[in-house]
């Protein structure tokens, strides 16, 4: 069943992704598009992101860009006239909504304070750095091209650049990871005072070295553990869970990570950067990717390559919850009919059933999942799953 024209179906905020696929080295756990820097043409990229830009202008349907996220790959590799370059075409050709959020990923291993303040020269105003952990070891295990030391300086490079809102990113259920370790790694990332940190489990994803030669990873009991009392430990310190991995001081929650698992829209750009998108006139909800080698980004530059899916009404559900349901506040229930275009009723029956169970909160307003709801998050999905 294809997806039919709706007055419900509304454009909602319109975000800008932009893929940057180059880094120093491939770490061992990593499944992004990102490849080592020995043949990367920097100029010519951005001739292409703004090409390929041009091509999705259609999209913008009267919208201007409320965010924006570079991210890699180590999009700080670039030099910042590149970056600034790629922007301000970005708001010359959409247009930024006022109190946009510009996001640049930063890997500590290539931190310089002089590179830093250009950056938040050129516009960029949030930076997420790539810490992964503070512990010696650990940094060797994940193949960071940084140690512990670099980890700090740049958090403070980074302040001292201007920038007042700094996410860092940390991994847990790291090969032979005890909880004191996975503790101290946040301790010492809390006494830099950041306004966001990412902390998530890692996993072992097909394509990575880790997957062809797995590592000894904590037992389940410690990994338990260690989420517990992280998740108590950052909430002591006044950062507050919104989402399955993502914590903040109160006004600092990502608008990017959060237009993602409100549905919202966004335009991907770059080698193997994926896109959603509302098509108001068919009604209908489409994803989009672009080729994934940079080369081959390149080649096709005039007409960048892509990959493209209509959502269909079959998935909508599905994917609409998959993204609501890993925020902790929910989210209202008149989006899944604005951001789907199909009517609340057509999911009532799960809702009433998980509202009874005490896995949804039993609220008409939001659809969120209660504490014991987040915890068998699979199980509370797979309900929306009209294909099994």
């Amino acid at each position: 069943m294809s997806h039919t024209a709706t007055t419900q179906l509304q454009p909602p905020p319109l975000a800008l992704y932009i893929h940057i696929p180059w880094c120093v080295q491939k770490c061992p756990y990593c499944d992004f598009n990102s490849h080592e820097k020995n043949s990367w043409k920097e100029s010519a990229y951005i001739t292409a992101l703004k090409k390929d830009l041009d091509n999705e202008k259609h999209w913008q349907q009267g919208r201007k860009i409320s965010s924006i996220f570079l991210g890699g790959g180590t999009p700080s590799l670039f030099s910042a006239v590149a970056i600034a370059d790629i922007l301000n075409y970005a708001e010359q050709h959409i247009g930024f909504s006022h109190g946009i959020e510009i996001t640049l990923e930063a890997n500590p291993g290539t931190a310089e304070q002089q590179k830093f303040r250009d950056f938040f020269l050129a516009g960029i105003n949030r930076l997420s750095l790539g810490i992964q952990s503070f512990n010696e070891n650990h940094l060797k295990t994940l193949g960071r091209i940084h140690g512990s030391d670099e980890a700090k300086r740049a958090v403070t490079m980074a302040k001292q650049a201007g920038f007042t809102q700094i996410n860092l990113d940390l991994m847990h259920g790291l090969p032979h990871q005890t909880l004191e370790e996975a503790l101290q790694d946040i301790e010492t990332a809390i006494q830099f005072s950041p306004q966001h940190i990412s902390w998530y489990q890692l996993t072992i994803e097909p394509n990575t070295h880790f997957y062809r030669q797995p590592p000894p990873l904590p037992a389940d009991d410690t990994l338990a553990d260690i989420q517990h009392h992280g998740s108590q430990r950052l909430a002591q310190h006044g950062f507050v869970q919104y989402e399955v991995s993502a914590f903040a001081k109160e006004h600092c929650r990502s608008k990017h990570n959060i237009n993602y698992w409100q549905f919202g829209d966004y335009i991907g750009i770059g080698a193997g950067a994926h896109g959603k998108n509302t098509d108001i006139t068919n009604g209908q909800v489409i994803r989009r990717q672009k080729t994934r080698l940079p080369e081959h980004y390149l080649d096709y530059q005039e007409h960048p390559k892509y990959k493209e899916h209509i959502i269909d009404n079959s998935e909508l559900t599905l994917e609409f919850m998959m993204n609501a349901l890993r925020l902790n506040q929910g989210v209202p229930s008149h989006y899944f009919t604005k951001r789907t275009g199909l009517a609340l009723s057509t999911i009532e029956k799960p809702l009433s059933e998980l509202q009874r169970q005490g896995l949804l909160k039993d609220s008409n307003e939001n659809i969120v999942t209660t504490e014991l709801g987040q915890r068998f998050l699979n199980s509370v999905l797979e309900r929306f799953d009209t294909t099994i």
